[in-house]
């Protein structure tokens, strides 16, 4: 019997004007997720169907679930429009099923079709019952719900539903500069920005010897977990170690972590200049710590005229770490390596900073061309969800 994967776009189905530039993002993404398989892929304005070989489609299900865009999808008995051929698959369907109630529920799009919605439903419901003992009918919460699509080129029988990842296609949204730490909360930022359809491009601070190649490593990982949600990402590795070192011998110490997330956010303005970003997304969460107090967001924001993002702002800490557990990012956020934004932690950084205090302490080095040394020596890897060495690359 042939089979489809029937894909309902969800929120995609509330643009009018754009849809198609949606639709069509959406397609080309499920074409490049699914490259390594034998499929066919179709598209209309209410669905997209994907023919595929029965052998690869649980493999071909693990893919399509992170293409976002997606609100869910059936697979389905492609059926011939007539009422015979519909019945007897309705009840081969229901055959093949354990279960004491059901419905079955019709939706008729090819209103040539004799038998209307409402009397279709019932008149398979009656062949069901009439083949199949000790069951009943249900309305309101039944054990198996067989539906039906009535098309005009073919009909669709399916009684499962699988939750696709929601959102917008990846590519719907230009590009934004991730800030990505190695802690649990930007990755679950990045995630979630991809999952509003923003091309992501990420960036890892380091300060070697201060931080570790481990460090690096696991960030590099990070992306690659990230990779599974779109094709690759390009990761920006910045030597942030000249400009902590500065910032740690000239400047008072509760104010060493204000001044370098300002050095952080101007460097990522420069970056967002060269590589076409329109925001900068990062994992702050309001209070979290002393750098993301509303007070010193405002401080730490103010060098830079480029919209900073923070999916994650309003989320507890119990929050993101349950996306991050779904997303498979947390084991590998929490692995013992420390990055820029934890080694040298003072004991009691400044949770109200004063933007004219932060400028005075910045004015003890000559951090202009420190920011220019560590742009124009980043190193880029191009990330992938298959595991590479990357080493040789930095």
């Amino acid at each position: 019997m042939n089979k489809v994967i029937l894909i309902k776009y969800g929120e995609l189905s509330t643009k009018k004007g754009n849809r198609n530039f949606f639709i069509n993002t959406l397609y080309r993404n499920i074409q490049s997720k699914l490259s390594k398989f034998d499929v066919r892929i179709r598209k209309d304005r209410a669905h997209m169907y994907i023919e595929f070989v029965d052998s690869d489609l649980e493999n071909i299900k693990k893919n399509i679930d992170k293409v976002f865009g997606i609100h869910k999808y059936h697979v389905a008995n492609i059926v011939e429009t007539d009422y015979e051929s519909i019945a007897a698959n309705v009840l081969e369907v229901a055959k093949n099923s354990t279960f004491k109630t059901f419905k079955v529920e019709t939706k008729r799009s090819d209103k040539n079709f004799p038998i209307p919605s409402l009397e279709m439903s019932q008149k398979l419901g009656g062949v069901v019952l009439r083949n199949i003992p000790n069951i009943k009918v249900d309305v309101h919460n039944p054990e198996l719900l067989i539906q039906v699509e009535i098309r005009e080129e073919n009909t669709y029988v399916y009684c499962d539903s699988y939750m696709g990842a929601g959102g917008y296609p990846v590519g719907t949204q230009p590009t934004a500069l991730l800030m990505l730490s190695g802690g649990i909360d930007s990755p679950v930022a990045g995630y979630l920005a991809m999952k509003r359809g923003i091309q992501l491009e990420c960036v890892y601070f380091e300060a070697i010897p201060h931080t570790s190649l481990e460090a690096r490593n696991k960030v590099i990982e990070l992306t690659r977990k990230l990779c599974g949600y779109t094709n690759s990402i390009n990761l920006h590795i910045v030597n942030f170690t000249k400009i902590q070192e500065s910032i740690y011998k000239n400047c008072r110490g509760d104010y060493c972590i204000t001044i370098m997330r300002r050095m952080m956010y101007r460097i990522m303005e420069r970056l967002c200049t060269k590589y076409k970003g329109l925001a900068i997304v990062n994992g702050e969460s309001v209070g979290q710590v002393a750098s993301q107090t509303l007070n010193s967001m405002s401080v730490i924001n103010s060098v830079t005229n480029v919209p900073v993002i923070r999916p994650v702002a309003c989320y507890d800490k119990l929050e993101i770490m349950d996306i991050a557990r779904k997303i498979d990012t947390y084991d590998i956020s929490i692995l013992p390596y420390e990055d820029c934004c934890t080694i040298f932690v003072p004991k009691h950084p400044v949770i109200n900073p004063k933007i004219e205090i932060a400028e005075e302490e910045e004015e003890k080095f000559d951090y202009n061309d420190l920011i220019d040394e560590a742009v124009e020596n980043l190193n880029t890897i191009k990330v992938q969800e298959i595991v590479e060495d990357y080493n040789d690359l930095l």
